[in-house]
């Protein structure tokens, strides 16, 4: 989910139990959960590969998170207070500047843009205050490598002035206590974010080897 085994991988039994140090048998498990999960694909003669998620995938995964946050930011407006705003705006702005302070987009950009992301999002739903929202919606984000959406931020600035504005506008909603625009607002962003990945998809798969 890192991305620190990049997308095309080969996954080898053998390998990954002397890097963790354990036998084959967890191996065998954690390689059948990701299966399960879509993150892995097992190939003929080629055995685990970490896969391309399909656009369509990407899509649909995004147009239920929509819904789900969008519901979240509503909820959350009845029950945001001044410090939860202040973190929104904090998280943003730095998630805006890191690039263009950095002389370089390195690794440890894209991963310090990802945490300030997931601080905006997920403050907003632990303010909702509904256990069983949260859940819903972390499931569909652990479906994706969370870098890859960093990595789009660090490096397409048209992208990152786009997610910049929808955040804050967001966060105005919030402040302007407009449970409608601030549903709606999540839901466009969040759809908008979706595409943004889709796309990458798109081009990665063209690239990638599957098999």
């Amino acid at each position: 989910m890192s991305g620190a085994i990049p997308i095309g991988a080969q996954l080898r039994q053998a390998e990954l139990a002397d890097e963790f140090g354990v036998s084959r048998t967890p191996v065998r498990e954690a390689l059948r959960q990701l299966q399960a999960g879509g993150l892995i694909t097992v190939v003929p003669n080629k055995g685990a590969i970490v896969r391309v998620p399909a656009p369509w995938e990407v899509r649909e995964a995004y147009e239920v998170r929509a819904e789900l946050e969008g519901l979240a930011a509503s909820r959350a407006v009845s029950r945001v207070s001044r410090t939860d705003l202040d973190t929104l705006r904090q998280a943003n702005q730095e998630m805006y500047e890191r690039p263009l302070r950095a002389a370089e987009h390195d690794a440890d950009m894209a991963t310090e843009s990802r945490r300030e992301n997931d601080v905006f999002h997920d403050t907003i739903i632990q303010v909702a205050g509904n256990s069983r929202l949260a859940r819903a919606i972390l499931e569909i984000n652990e479906t994706f490598p969370r870098n890859v959406t960093a990595q789009l931020l660090v490096h397409n600035e048209r992208h990152r002035e786009e997610n910049y504005q929808e955040h804050l506008r967001v966060v105005e909603a919030l402040e302007q206590g407009d449970l409608v625009r601030a549903g709606e607002e999540m839901r466009a962003h969040v759809l908008s974010a979706g595409e943004h990945l889709a796309q990458w998809y798109e081009r990665r798969s063209s690239t990638v080897f599957t098999g």
